[in-house]
């Protein structure tokens, strides 16, 4: 039986639905009576209620289940047989209540996908970083690396900028200590600004066991509210000054990094490598929200509300475990999916201008290119097999890795036709570091 189909506002339509009121009665009864034979209920046994009593209690809720059966049943015949392509889930309303109806009426509101015309991807700009890996990349890569290692030995000088000072203090305002105005041992780097300038500045110079005393005045926007924009008087002893050195640049420092057999040869080799791969990763990601921008502005089609609601609440329930995950409690968490509203409807636009995009054009990911891929991120692990096992041993992993090689199958499709100007750019520039 065919239904007519009613076209609402953009993409939503409606379907009348009619259902038999004696085939629901009958299933009905028939789940009533099957139930009969096991539910349990106070003063019986098992199997030996009266039937106006299981009736009573467990009636309206399944006669809701077969209603529910019946219309989800109903709906999707009749969208089936009608070709049609519903996107998200309908919303159904009883339409008519007539007592002793032959039939039930209820109302399907849906939406359907949007008929996406593709445009000329030729008029589509791009500006495509074009970025070499040089030696001082490296040199700077193996400076940062440095850093992260660094240590401090103690010295027989006056301490300055760079230097750590083991400090005892107490601070005065007015002649009484406030609070939080004193402490034991505290480490302080010179120049590192993760205390007040004026203090640090005067420790600089100072000696282990002198003792000065320097005022000091808290800036007006201080957090400390008790103190802000008040001077306060320090006396503060240094107990220790301590230098900073950095490790050589050695087989041992290469041995640190992981770095066993090549020396530090080998060590510049795979920072240049996990370096073009990081330039690689990026100018992917800068070309191919230029390509996903213009393929939207050269494409525009109405996206299905239903789609981004659920894409919102994704969105919302993956950012509400990122935060449990960081130690926030839920009660303290206040997001709403509305503030996801933007960027969900540009993930949904761009899923399905992807799709379709594939369809037209036969755009497909390839089991070689999934594996490439696959083998190109466990690279930048120790133990590249276990990871790649890793991908191929569940198949909703390796999903996303052909998700990722069609994404960029569909980029390299509108490149070749696309106006793309390529930007010769250093690799501090596209970190983003320039």
């Amino acid at each position: 039986m065919q239904t007519t189909v009613e076209t609402l506002a953009g993409l939503e339509r409606r379907l009348t639905l009619n259902l038999p009121t004696a085939e629901i009665e009958s299933e009905v009864a028939k789940r009533l009576q099957k139930l009969s034979r096991s539910v349990k209920m106070d003063g019986f046994r098992p199997g030996k209620a009266p039937m106006k009593m299981v009736q009573a209690r467990y009636g309206a809720e399944v006669r809701g289940d077969v209603l529910g059966e019946a219309l989800q049943k109903r709906f999707f015949d009749s969208v089936r047989e009608q070709e049609i392509k519903v996107a998200g889930y309908p919303n159904f309303e009883m339409a008519s209540a007539e007592p002793d109806a032959a039939e039930l009426s209820f109302k399907a509101t849906f939406e359907v996908f949007p008929e996406i015309k593709l445009g000329d991807v030729g008029q589509i700009q791009v500006n495509r970083p074009v970025v070499d890996v040089t030696e001082a990349d490296i040199d700077r890569t193996i400076e940062v690396l440095r850093k992260q290692r660094l240590h401090y030995q103690p010295v027989d000088r006056a301490a300055k900028a760079g230097d750590r000072v083991h400090v005892d203090y107490v601070g005065r305002i007015d002649g009484e200590v406030f609070q939080g105005g004193e402490g034991k041992d505290l480490p302080v780097v010179l120049g590192q600004g993760r205390t007040l300038k004026e203090f640090e500045g005067a420790l600089e110079g100072m000696k282990a066991g002198e003792t000065k005393k320097f005022d000091v005045t808290f800036p007006a926007d201080y957090f400390g509210k008790e103190v802000a924009g008040k001077t306060a008087t320090f006396e503060a002893t240094v107990k220790s000054v301590h230098e900073a050195v950095l490790p050589e640049v050695d087989d041992a420092f290469a041995a640190s990094m992981g770095v066993h057999q090549g020396g530090v040869a080998k060590l510049r080799q795979d920072i240049a490598d996990n370096l073009k791969r990081e330039a690689k990763r990026r100018i992917m990601s800068r070309v191919k929200e230029q390509v996903m921008d213009g393929l939207i502005k050269a494409m525009p089609f109405d996206v299905p509300k239903g789609l981004v609601a659920m894409e919102r609440r994704t969105m919302l329930e993956r950012a509400v475990n990122d935060l449990r995950a960081r130690g926030m409690k839920a009660e303290d968490i206040k997001l709403s999916d509305e503030v996801f509203e933007a960027q969900a409807q540009r993930r949904v636009a761009i899923s399905l201008l992807l799709n379709e995009l594939a369809r037209a054009h036969n755009i497909v990911a390839t089991e070689a290119q999934v594996k490439a891929m696959v083998e190109e991120f466990a690279q930048s692990y120790e133990h590249p097999a276990e990871v790649v096992a890793w991908y191929y041993e569940a198949p909703d992993r390796l999903r996303e890795a052909q998700s990722l090689v069609l994404e960029e199958n569909i980029v390299s499709w509108v490149l070749e036709r696309a106006q793309v100007t390529d930007e010769a750019m250093s690799m501090e520039t596209l970190m983003g570091k320039a």
